[in-house]
């Protein structure tokens, strides 16, 4: 594993609507898992009983992590839901739907970080993204935002997750400075 320098984490956005799309599926699996145990239908009802007590007790733990006001990742839920589908009859097809829901959930929600060292920045996403000094005008850091200078015009500012001061900032773009400098 490579060590970076320095790692900046990007300011995040809010998660209410990738939240609220959770809890709805979570819904509409709980709405589904009842209506076929009640329909009668030819179900694994122990799966079934289990998928459902799993999704509640993982929304109850999921509510008590937002009142902590910490980030809840509802991906858990979504899978046990998946997993109720795979046995309810022609849920394949759904809980296929499901299983990339909860796997896109947990990286919607991983903070956009940028890693810089002497040879480039990586940025986090999925794939990872390389920016080479060399595609740069200039990269600073000012009253908390990250200001990326491509040299195809380009320009990109995000602002940093608060903790760092002055002299950090100083340091990054003295650091940036000396690599844009060795590039040119």
């Amino acid at each position: 594993m490579k060590l970076y320098p320095y790692v900046i984490e990007l300011k995040r956005s809010s998660f209410r609507l990738l939240d609220f799309i959770s809890q709805l599926l979570l819904l509409i699996s709980l709405s589904a898992f009842t209506y076929a145990l009640f329909e009668g239908l030819p179900v694994n009802k122990m799966a079934i009983y289990l998928s459902a007590g799993g999704i509640i007790g993982w929304w109850v733990y999921c509510l008590i992590q937002n009142r902590k006001e910490q980030i809840p990742y509802y991906r858990w839920g979504i899978f046990l839901a998946c997993l109720g589908w795979w046995y309810l009859p022609n849920g394949g097809w759904i809980c296929t739907v499901y299983l990339l829901a909860g796997f896109f959930e947990k990286q919607a929600k991983f903070p956009e970080e940028l890693a810089f060292d002497q040879d480039e920045i990586v940025v986090n996403s999925l794939p990872k993204k390389h920016i080479y000094w060399e595609e740069l005008n200039n990269v600073v850091i000012k009253d908390g935002l990250l200001t990326i200078d491509f040299k195809n015009n380009k320009l990109l500012q995000k602002e940093i997750q608060s903790g760092s001061n002055a002299k950090d900032e100083q340091d990054f773009n003295e650091f940036c400075r000396n690599r844009l400098q060795a590039t040119a």
